[in-house]
């Protein structure tokens, strides 16, 4: 397999004078000697005019002679090379790829709606005229691939533990390191470098999208609840003992568990609690 050749050709200028000289000394065969033979340069000038080109900052021409590669010119400027040359341009900027959203199956089944940003150039300009048939829809169709395997390789979310397993959601950081690198490894062949591989979009799909929020919407509920009935039974605990350190009241099993309802109820109650002023005794 080929790699890239970096060529310099002529100086576009210098081929430049050289034309303007030959038209000078054919217009003056014609006129001032009056012989149809300098007409024969007019093929000559003809040829080295096709031989002029530009390439532009950040882009290239790959030259092809009669099917052979023979090199690319990445310096900017004005060049002239053999007029049999094919020349190819091929940008080398930096381009955006921001991808469809695609609906694809996490991990456990899930249909989840998902894109990626993708920023890339051409590297090596070789791989990417002759090694792929069309490089830029070789980039396109490879990074949809890349992110369906994605999506299959991590769960969409774990409601149980969020720690226990790395998931789309919860570990971005290391999913897109893994999203570059599997670009990367797909479009290596093409002579494409991946500057920046990251997913700009992911969601359930709409036929599960309601049901997943209810469900991470109970989830946070319980959590809520248990932190609250966590806390509330500290605070009872406290309470009961400070009670009972400081000598204010004594308690028996009963009046235990009825401060401890109370308490509890006062605690973990959606609503605030109704104050009953009691003008009995404590057995009222």
């Amino acid at each position: 397999m080929k790699n890239e050749n970096t060529i310099k050709p002529s100086s576009g200028y210098l081929i430049l004078f050289v034309l303007f000289a030959l038209i000078a000394i054919m217009i003056t065969g014609l006129i001032i000697m009056g012989n149809p033979l300098w007409l024969i340069l007019f093929p000559i000038i003809i040829l080295t005019m096709r031989g002029f080109f530009i390439v532009n900052p950040n882009s290239s021409k790959v030259l092809v002679l009669f099917g052979a590669y023979m090199g690319t010119v990445k310096e900017n400027g004005f060049f002239w090379a053999n007029p049999f040359y094919t020349r190819r341009r091929i940008s080398l900027r930096a381009r955006n790829f921001d991808s469809e959203r695609v609906k694809v199956n996490d991990k456990i089944g899930n249909p989840i709606m998902i894109n990626v940003i993708l920023v890339w150039q051409v590297q090596d300009t070789y791989k990417a005229a002759f090694d792929v048939d069309n490089y830029e829809e070789f980039v396109r169709v490879q990074t949809d691939a890349a992110v369906r395997k994605l999506a299959g390789s991590y769960p969409y979310d774990n409601f149980e533990d969020e720690e226990a397993e790395l998931t789309l959601r919860s570990g971005m950081d290391a999913v897109n390191e893994a999203l570059e690198n599997e670009i990367t490894e797909r479009l290596a062949m093409a002579g494409i470098k991946v500057m920046e591989a990251r997913i700009g979009y992911l969601a359930y799909a709409p036929e599960i999208a309601n049901a997943m929020l209810k469900r991470q919407q109970a989830v946070a509920i319980v959590a809520a609840r248990k932190k609250i009935v966590e806390g509330a039974v500290g605070m009872v605990e406290d309470a009961l003992a400070q009670l009972s350190r400081d000598n204010i009241i004594d308690f028996d099993d009963d009046k235990k568990a009825a401060m401890v309802s109370n308490l509890m109820v006062v605690l973990c109650g959606d609503k605030e609690a109704v104050p009953v002023v009691n003008a009995g005794t404590l057995n009222a």
